[in-house]
């Protein structure tokens, strides 16, 4: 239900239900979490492009596992996704969300969950929970967090779908282009990303989680520590020599 592949430090995660719009069932969630227990082990990867087969890129969680659930099993099932969404954010590795067709419910909170978001034109985003009789299971707090109060109020409050630029307006995305052109736009910009070394790229997203919690960042600490590392000092080395080139001056 999860195809994983690798492109150098890139690693592509894509939901394979495509029959059922790449639904969040028991299965698919369970199929996910261990994704990323393989991903995070791939410390050579420091960029994860979170992807999908068919027509959707996750139509939210699957309406007919809904509906047999007691209210004690909902509860189960939407503490296990919550704690899914979180686990993307304690990655080491940059996330990217590439996303084609719907996004909605808590397919909408899964792409929320990424650290970047690209989307094709055709894209369409939504929480309809609320037309439904209930709210959303988890992901407000991120949805207000990544997008501007109004705007995420308007997403909670009237369960109405969007277009992808209207999610480019809202700041639910952060680039909008052709469809043809998606997976290579996300795989240009996590190549784009994957230049940086892997300890800045996780230190960088560790400092911005911990501001978003309202933790202490400590900037000055982490980057100190940071340049203090051979690769840093070693690209660091290589600036100044290819600054010297350009300019003719003596080291």
């Amino acid at each position: 239900m999860i195809e994983l592949a690798r492109d150098g430090a890139v690693a592509w995660l894509r939901l394979a239900r495509p029959e059922k719009l790449n639904a969040l069932d028991r299965s698919l969630t369970a199929a996910l979490d261990e994704a990323l227990d393989r991903v995070s082990a791939m410390r050579d990867v420091t960029v994860v492009v979170l992807a999908a087969r068919g027509r959707a890129f996750c139509a939210g969680n699957d309406v007919r596992e809904m509906a047999t659930l007691s209210t004690r099993e909902a509860e189960e099932l939407a503490q296990r996704q919550a704690a899914l969404m979180d686990r993307f954010g304690r990655l080491a590795q940059v996330t990217i969300a590439a996303i084609d067709g719907h996004a909605l419910g808590g397919g909408l909170m899964l792409a929320l969950a990424q650290d970047l978001r690209i989307a094709s034109d055709r894209a369409r985003f939504g929480l309809p929970e609320v037309t439904l009789g209930f709210n959303p299971a988890y992901g407000i707090a991120r949805l207000l967090d990544v997008v501007a109060g109004g705007h995420a109020r308007d997403l909670l409050l009237t369960g109405r779908t969007i277009r992808a630029s209207d999610a480019l307006r809202m700041g639910v995305v952060n680039r909008v282009v052709a469809p043809p052109t998606l997976e290579g736009s996300a795989s240009a910009w996590a190549a784009e990303i994957a230049r940086a070394p892997g300890n800045a790229l996780a230190l960088t997203k560790k400092i911005v989680a911990t501001i978003r919690d309202g933790g202490e960042a400590r900037e000055p600490q982490s980057y100190a520590a940071a340049l203090g590392t051979p690769e840093a000092r070693e690209r660091l080395r290589a600036f100044l020599e290819r600054r010297n080139t350009l300019t003719g001056e003596e080291r």
